[in-house]
């Protein structure tokens, strides 16, 4: 680990998603359509210029559709920074369970560097 770093907190580690991957998310106060930059089998990262008008600890209804199903979870607000959340999972249904595993799968093997041939 570099000099500085501090090591993850995480349970599962996140991968940037593909800029195709959008959200929609919504709340009491706020709701908005995203695109998810990274991706964890416990969370994810949203863009959005709302981010400062959401609090650490608030609940948030996410639902999005990837070429592997769709994919609907209820979610905390874990960090706000100027234009991004970082979003944990709390629950996800067990219909949609697979599909975030398998859109999880794709991404990962979109991140890794491809062997030449």
């Amino acid at each position: 680990m570099p000099p500085g770093q501090k090591p993850s907190r995480r349970f599962t580690s996140r991968v940037a998603a593909p800029s195709d991957l959008w959200a929609f998310w919504n709340c009491k106060k706020h709701d908005g359509l995203s695109r998810v930059l990274d991706l964890s089998l416990g969370g994810l990262g949203l863009s959005t210029e709302k981010s400062e008008r959401l609090g650490v600890g608030e609940k948030i209804h996410i639902n999005f559709l990837a070429p592997e199903g769709q994919i609907r979870a209820d979610a905390v607000v874990r960090h706000v920074k100027p234009g991004s959340l970082g979003l944990k999972f709390v629950a996800i249904s067990d219909e949609d369970r697979p599909h975030l595993t398998a859109l999880m799968t794709r991404v990962r093997n979109l991140a890794r560097p491809q062997a030449k041939s």
